[in-house]
């Protein structure tokens, strides 16, 4: 899978080209004068900049203003919550992502961002539901079936465990598991002493299956063989 970092260089060249149709008629950027139009897309170029020497908060602040301005624009908002995962904020980026796809749920490059940081929180359900409806948004979306399928693994992980944890004579289900932790470079759970504890803060970021090595999918803004538009 590819790592974290590809998604940001990817994201730019999405929100650089995405078309400004996706507005109401009262905010067509058509109807907008030059002026306005070149402003927004340097407000958007300006924090693209930012975000690549990683200075999160002062682009969010640019494009936070760029959304009030106009928004019913998808791109500042899909840049902020950008901004918010690499940042670490991924809670406020799922809120950004979702509030997005509830004005824009055609987008499959949002709902596989989203797909991917709920994959990061253990929550495989989630991600493989958002990606099953990216992809029926974007059927040559190919990032999202590889990612789908990084899912399903995790899924096929998680409930192999489940099974081995129930029935310590299966003899079936470790050579799968293994299987899966080789494919997606998965470490085997740690040794826990029968005194182990563990916080509530890292319970609840456990998951049954075996933490991946790393991440569990490449958020992106767009597949690098699809840089056209959504329509």
């Amino acid at each position: 899978m590819r790592p974290l970092s590809i998604l940001f260089a990817i994201v730019f060249v999405w929100c650089a080209q995405l078309a400004l149709a996706q507005t109401p008629p009262t905010a067509d950027p058509r109807e907008m004068p030059e002026s306005a139009r070149k402003a927004y897309a340097k407000g958007l170029k300006d924090a693209r900049g930012m975000l690549a020497d990683k200075k999160y908060a002062e682009a969010i602040v640019v494009l936070d203003t760029l959304s009030a301005e106009r928004p019913r624009e998808p791109q500042a908002r899909f840049l902020k919550g950008v901004a918010l995962a690499e940042s670490g904020k991924s809670d406020e980026a799922i809120v950004v992502y979702s509030a997005l796809l509830a004005d824009f749920p055609e987008l499959p490059e949002v709902r596989n961002n989203l797909a991917v940081l709920y994959a990061q929180k253990g929550n495989y359900e989630g991600a493989r539901d958002e990606l099953v409806a990216a992809l029926l948004a974007a059927p040559d979306y190919t990032i999202a079936y590889e990612n789908l399928g990084d899912v399903y693994a995790r899924l096929a992980g998680v409930n192999y465990e489940k099974a081995i944890a129930r029935d310590a004579k299966n003899k079936t289900a470790p050579p799968k598991l293994k299987l899966v932790r080789d494919v997606l470079g998965m470490r085997p759970p740690p040794v826990r002493t029968p005194d182990s504890t563990t916080t509530p803060a890292a319970a609840a970021n456990a998951t049954e299956a075996a933490p991946p090595a790393a991440p569990p999918a490449t958020p992106v803004d767009a597949p690098a063989a699809t840089t056209d538009a959504p329509k």
